[in-house]
C-alpha cells in the first residue's frame, strides 16, 4: 500500500505542513477506532468491566515492543501534559530544590512545574541553550552547567516541540544517574519519529506520543515509569484502584488504569496503529526525513536569519527556522487564509519561528509552494 495525503483524513485543499502540533490519522487507523467505539456502545458494561483490560495489555505489549521496555511500566493517559503533571505531583522534593530544564522546553510544561514549584517553593532552572547548536559535546557541556547541589530533578526534551531540534540525552541521562538525579525525559515527538530505546536509555521517567508521529487516534499517549519507581507513583485522580475490576497484579497499572468512566477507544486503537505505521509509514521516513532537509535548505537559503542548528544532524521530521523581526503578526492567518498552506508561527526566545514537518502525505512540490509563497510575501 502506498500512502499519500488521500489515505488520511485532512482536507485535501489544504498544504498541510504541521502534523508535529497533533499528528494526522490515516484512514484505516481511524476505522480500528471508530470499531472500538461502536463495540463499547453496544454493550458498556461488560465492555468496561470484562473486555477492556485485555486489550490494554495487548495495547502495552504492542507498545512495550516498540519503545523498549517491559509492558507493565507503561500506563496511557490522553496527552503527555496530562502525565508529566501525574509525574510532577508525586515528586517529593524539599524547599530550595531545584529542576534544570533547557530553555527549548514546552510551554505548557514549563507553566506545570513553575505553578507546582510555587507552591513547593522549589526551583525551576531554565538552562540556555544558545543557538545555533553545532556540537553534541558543546550541548551536554551547555547543559550541565546548570546542575548544582540542589539539583534533584533533570526534565529534558528528547525532540523539542517549538525549535524542533533533536537533543543527544545519553550522556545527560548517564550523569544524572552517577549523581542520583531523577531524570523524565519529554519525548511526546519521538516514537515513529525516530529510534527510541527507553531501557538503552536508561531514564526513570519517559513520556510520548502515539497521536503524532505513529499517526493513533488523538488523545493517545503513554507515560513509561521504571519499575524503581512505581512505589512513589500515585495518580493525581483516585478510583478504585484493587477494589475494581483491574485483573493486573500490579498496584501501579491498577490506580491508573481506571480513573472513573471515560472512553479508551483510542488506547486499544495502539496496536493497530503501530502496525499499520510498521506496513505503511516507516518504510517512507528516510523520504520524509529527505524532504524536510530539503526544506531546511531552503529556509537557510532565502533567510538571512541565523538558523537553530548547523548542519542536519539535529533534525528529524521537523524543521524551525528564524523569520525577519519585520514579519507582521498575523503571518500564519495569512499563509492559511490566502494560500491555504496550514504551518505554524509563534514566538520563541525573542524570535519569530516557522516550523514545518513532513509526513508520508508531503512532496516536494508543497515545499516548492510554501517556498514560493514567502517570497512573494517576504
Amino acid at each position: 500500500m502506498n500512502v499519500d495525503k488521500y489515505d488520511f483524513l485532512l482536507n485535501k485543499e489544504i498544504t498541510y505542513l504541521n502534523h508535529g502540533s497533533f499528528g494526522a490519522c490515516p484512514k484505516p487507523v481511524f476505522k480500528k477506532y471508530q470499531e472500538w467505539q461502536l463495540k463499547l456502545e453496544r454493550q458498556p458494561v461488560k465492555f468496561l468491566t470484562n473486555e477492556l483490560y485485555q486489550g490494554l495489555k495487548e495495547s502495552r505489549i504492542s507498545l512495550a515492543n516498540l519503545v523498549g521496555c517491559e509492558q507493565d511500566e507503561i500506563i496511557f493517559f490522553q496527552n503527555p501534559t496530562t502525565a508529566v503533571t501525574n509525574i510532577i505531583h508525586n515528586l517529593k522534593l524539599k524547599a530550595g530544590d531545584e529542576v534544570l530544564m533547557t530553555n527549548h522546553e514546552y510551554g505548557a510544561l514549563i507553566r506545570a512545574w513553575s505553578e507546582w514549584a510555587k507552591i513547593k517553593d522549589v526551583k525551576i532552572i531554565q538552562q540556555e541553550i544558545p543557538i545555533p547548536l553545532e556540537t553534541e559535546d558543546a550541548f551536554v557541556e551547555q547543559f550541565l552547567k546548570g546542575v548544582s547541589q540542589k539539583t534533584k530533578v533533570i526534565f529534558i526534551s528528547q525532540i523539542t516541540s517549538q525549535t524542533g531540534l533533536i537533543f543527544p540525552i545519553e550522556k545527560i541521562i548517564k550523569y544524572a544517574k552517577e549523581k542520583n538525579i531523577i531524570t523524565i525525559v519529554d519525548g511526546a515527538h519521538v516514537p515513529g519519529h525516530i529510534e527510541l530505546d527507553i531501557q538503552k536509555l536508561g531514564c526513570d521517567f519517559y513520556t510520548g506520543a502515539i497521536h503524532k508521529w505513529l499517526c493513533g487516534p488523538k488523545g493517545s499517549s503513554f507515560l513509561f515509569v521504571k519499575r524503581e519507581q512505581q512505589e512513589t507513583m500515585k495518580p493525581v485522580v483516585f478510583s478504585w484502584g484493587k477494589d475494581g475490576d483491574d485483573p493486573e497484579p500490579s498496584n501501579f497499572l491498577q490506580d491508573f488504569q481506571w480513573q472513573g468512566t471515560r472512553d479508551m477507544s483510542a488506547f486499544l486503537s495502539i496496536p493497530f496503529a503501530i502496525d499499520f505505521f510498521k506496513k505503511n509509514i516507516y518504510p517512507s521516513q528516510k523520504t520524509c526525513r529527505e524532504l524536510n532537509i530539503y526544506a531546511y535548505k531552503n529556509l537557510n537559503e532565502f533567510f538571512t536569519t541565523r538558523p537553530l542548528s548547523i548542519g542536519s544532524s539535529w533534525i528529524g521530521q521537523m524543521v524551525a527556522h528564524p523569520l525577519p523581526e519585520h514579519t507582521p503578526l498575523n503571518f500564519k492567518s495569512v499563509l492559511l487564509e490566502k494560500h491555504s498552506i496550514e504551518v505554524p508561527i509563534f514566538t520563541w526566545n525573542n524570535q519569530t519561528l516557522i516550523r514545518v514537518s513532513t509526513q508520508v502525505y508531503n512532496d516536494k512540490n508543497d515545499i516548492d509552494y510554501l517556498m514560493s509563497v514567502l517570497k512573494t510575501i517576504n
